[in-house]
């Protein structure tokens, strides 16, 4: 079946979710369901040369804001793409859901019409580029507050999604922490330092911020605001990086030949540290599978979410992660 696509999230409009939903089709053969208003999705479609490409087009007469409350849009737009998109797995006429638009629209909807694995609270999780091997950190904004026995579901489920997306038997689990020390943290991360180190998880202890990007450590945990700064800055501190490097490049000469020479380097560099390359977040703990895009998605982030959307549905993550946190229940015990 095929991965239903929000054509109207996102900042970009949705020329750029149409594009990235041809390079998908084209290049891995996947098959597509666009969502949203039948015409403009069309136009797209028409101009950018996609008719001939396994994609479809569903009606969805309103559209979820970007500044709308979620409450309000799943009250007020039963007709959005978003609950639209959502509405097609649930009738088993997709089986996943890639969106750029709202992410607490997107988060709730899927909760509210897939339904969450029982007693879990769901988590965004995202893979980011370390010296190493990728890392996992979630949670990355779906949870603000949390309690222990959530940092522990996290764990769980970023340690079984890690394990399926890398081939990497049972993956390495840190605690985000102020310091490697199991008495330091506030009283949720002490509690879910012993949570997690009574697990049979291959859980490493507390990590702190400066190991983010070492690659010492697979799975890293923490709640949705500490996650969320953790990635925003990142983000930020990647574009920053490479701006500074073109202003000092354009700046000399002799910086502009040596530039020149190492092109290939710098190349390899920027596709490390690009977001695009990893596609969507993944929100995991509901019953199916859906991935979070950044509203300003390029064409390519788009495609690579897609094709995400496509693996996860194939490797059946969803059962994987239920199957798992139920072996767990004495220790979860779920409420």
């Amino acid at each position: 079946m095929p991965i239903a696509v929000d054509g109207m999230g996102g900042d970009l409009g949705p020329g750029i979710l149409v594009e990235g939903a041809i390079h998908a089709a084209r290049e891995k053969g996947v098959e597509i369901i666009l969502v949203g208003h039948e015409e403009r999705l069309g136009d797209q479609l028409e101009r950018q040369g996609g008719r001939d490409l396994p994609i479809s087009i569903h009606p969805a007469s309103q559209v979820v804001e970007m500044h709308e409350s979620p409450a309000e849009a799943m009250r007020k737009k039963k007709d959005s793409s978003i609950q639209v998109s959502f509405n097609l797995v649930k009738n088993g006429l997709a089986d996943g859901v890639v969106s750029c638009g709202n992410s607490g629209a997107t988060l709730a909807t899927a909760m509210f019409t897939l339904g969450r694995i029982k007693g879990v609270r769901p988590a965004i999780c995202t893979l980011m580029p370390t010296l190493k091997d990728p890392m996992l950190l979630i949670d990355v904004g779906a949870n603000v507050d949390c309690k222990p026995l959530h940092l522990l579901q996290f764990g769980i489920m970023g340690s079984v999604y890690y394990s399926e997306s890398q081939r990497i038997n049972r993956p390495a689990v840190g605690l985000m922490s102020i310091g490697e020390e199991n008495s330091k943290g506030n009283q949720q991360v002490k509690k879910a330092f012993d949570l997690l180190s009574s697990s049979d998880l291959n859980f490493v202890g507390n990590v702190e911020g400066r190991d983010l990007f070492r690659g010492d450590v697979n799975v890293i945990v923490c709640d949705g605001f500490v996650g969320n700064i953790c990635l925003k800055l990142s983000e930020g501190l990647g574009e920053a990086v490479l701006s500074m490097l073109r202003t000092e490049v354009r700046g000399s000469v002799l910086a502009t030949i040596g530039y020149n020479l190492a092109r290939s380097a710098f190349r390899r560099f920027r596709k490390r540290v690009d977001y695009a390359e990893y596609g969507g977040a993944p929100l995991l703990g509901i019953n199916g599978v859906a991935l979070i895009c950044h509203g300003s998605s390029t064409p390519k982030a788009v495609k690579n979410a897609i094709i995400s959307a496509r693996s996860l549905v194939d490797i059946d993550l969803a059962s994987k992660l239920a199957d798992s946190l139920s072996r767990r229940q004495d220790l979860l015990r779920l409420v």
